[in-house]
């Protein structure tokens, strides 16, 4: 099979060809597991996590990707969930232990066992890729493959970063950053909380353009004040300074959720302009987000399938994974990046 393997770490910024296409061996489920046969895979922020290893691959060379949707091609011993061709995405959960604290009460993304495909196990920027049967999920039929890609981690994941933020129709919501992620959860908000108005802060003015042509009730960059003060807001970036951005327009008693597995240290010094009365005092929150559990998962399928909610992507050749990856890096984006590998 062809795949794009991930060799070594990589600083995007020497090296902007970090993958490299290889012929590996199919590989073959085992007990428990099925073999998926990869239509696409979704581009996300994380890869380039990965790939600088800010959270790096537990070994090398690995295949990256964990938004996933193709067709069950062979089961393993024991493996009796899906037929053959029923069509699965994977996400970022890949296994946990299921016998831990946090697994037996739903908290399976806490697991200390948690497993993430794509970085401690193959993900999907490949023809073919394994995941324990329980792991997968079922995808409704009103999503296209592309279109159901990005809902598998873009999507589970702002449902959980909205869930965190405590929201009520009518709180005012901040998204700071307005990729994948964030263009959907506008999209959730608009069909669950028509009373909420969204406020994007982006440092492009064609993600800010993007945001109004969705619905988002006004658009800035990063140092802007919202005309209205935020009783709840969403970072979605890698650096600092939005965080400052955020506390500076969230409300009394208001909670930011930072939905970002690292930060990046370009701007960290960002954090010396935090002014405990102005940014945090009133009883303000901050909360983060990690990883999303397979609830997360099957409930917000649902949740889309009934909205519709139908992301914005653009598609790329598996052959063009690195373009894809260094155009994310670069801000070039207008909602999601989806692989198109069969």
């Amino acid at each position: 099979m062809k795949a794009m393997v991930l060799p070594r770490l990589a600083n995007l910024a020497e090296n902007q060809a970090p993958l490299k296409l290889v012929e590996l061996p199919i590989p073959v489920p085992r007990e428990g597991e099925i073999l998926v046969q990869v239509a696409v895979c979704g581009v996300c922020h994380t890869e380039l996590d990965e790939i600088e290893g800010r959270t790096p691959p537990e070994r090398f060379p690995i295949i990256l990707g964990h938004q996933i949707v193709g067709r069950v091609a062979q089961t393993g011993p024991e493996a009796t969930r899906f037929r053959p061709q029923e069509r699965v995405g994977l996400g970022w959960i890949n296994s946990a232990c299921g016998q831990c604290a946090f697994c037996l009460k739903g908290d399976e993304n806490l697991c200390p066992e948690f497993k993430a495909t794509g970085r401690d196990a193959d993900g999907g920027y490949a023809q073919y890729t394994t995941v324990g049967e329980n792991f997968a999920f079922p995808i409704p039929p009103v999503f296209t493959d592309a279109e159901a890609a990005p809902l598998l981690c873009a999507g589970a994941i702002g449902y959980r970063s909205l869930r965190l933020t405590g929201i009520k129709d009518g709180d005012h919501l901040g998204l700071v950053g307005f990729g994948a992620s964030a263009h959907l959860v506008l999209k959730m908000v608009r069909h669950r909380y028509p009373q909420s108005q969204v406020f994007v802060f982006s440092r492009t003015p064609a993600e800010r353009d993007f945001a109004l042509e969705l619905g988002a009730a006004w658009a800035g960059g990063f140092e802007a004040q919202t005309p209205v003060k935020l009783q709840r807001a969403i970072d979605t970036t890698p650096v600092w300074q939005p965080i400052i951005t955020a506390l500076n327009n969230l409300d009394k008693g208001g909670r930011l959720v930072i939905n970002a597995i690292r930060k990046e240290e370009v701007d960290k010094e960002a954090l010396l302009k935090l002014d405990y009365a102005r940014h945090l005092w009133l009883e303000k929150e901050i909360k983060s987000v990690a990883n999303v559990s397979r609830r997360d998962v099957a409930e917000f399928l649902e949740l889309a399938a009934q909205i519709p909610l139908k992301p914005e992507f653009q598609e790329y050749p598996l052959e063009e994974a690195n373009r894809a990856l260094l155009e994310l890096k670069e801000r070039k984006i207008r909602g999601a990046k989806v692989l198109r590998i069969a």
